[in-house]
């Protein structure tokens, strides 16, 4: 089992940044983590991905070369750099863990959600 918990969502003003955590719990030598967001009416959409070496990190095409994703091992944690937020960047952020490292961008490849922390960008 895996506990994950984000936090740091809240509302910012387009052109901004928030930073997003996740912590995990439990069995926490997860392999690669995953961060996905999910807008009202719209599916939940792939965001960045993590392996546990930090050595292989992947981005959806809507967010490339904006955030940032890292993780810390020794604190089970793992962060979600957002810079030059847009209104459609508005969202519902979920952590997740793939403990098989699968690599993939696919959230049903994804095996424990955190609950999940809003981002709201104001135009």
């Amino acid at each position: 089992q895996v506990q994950l918990v984000e936090s740091g969502g809240g509302l910012v003003q387009a052109g901004g940044s928030l930073r997003l955590s996740c912590a995990a719990s439990g069995r926490t030598n997860t392999n690669h983590m995953g961060w996905f967001r999910q807008a009202p009416g719209k599916e939940r959409e792939f965001v960045a991905a993590i392996s546990w070496s930090g050595g292989r990190i992947f981005y959806g095409d809507s967010v490339k070369g904006r955030f940032f994703i890292s993780r810390d091992n020794a604190k089970n944690t793992v962060y979600l750099q957002m810079n030059s937020l847009k209104p459609e960047d508005t969202a519902v952020y979920y952590c997740a863990t793939d403990l098989y490292g699968l690599g993939s961008t696919l959230a049903s490849d994804y095996d424990y959600w955190g609950q999940g922390t809003q981002v709201t960008v104001s135009s």
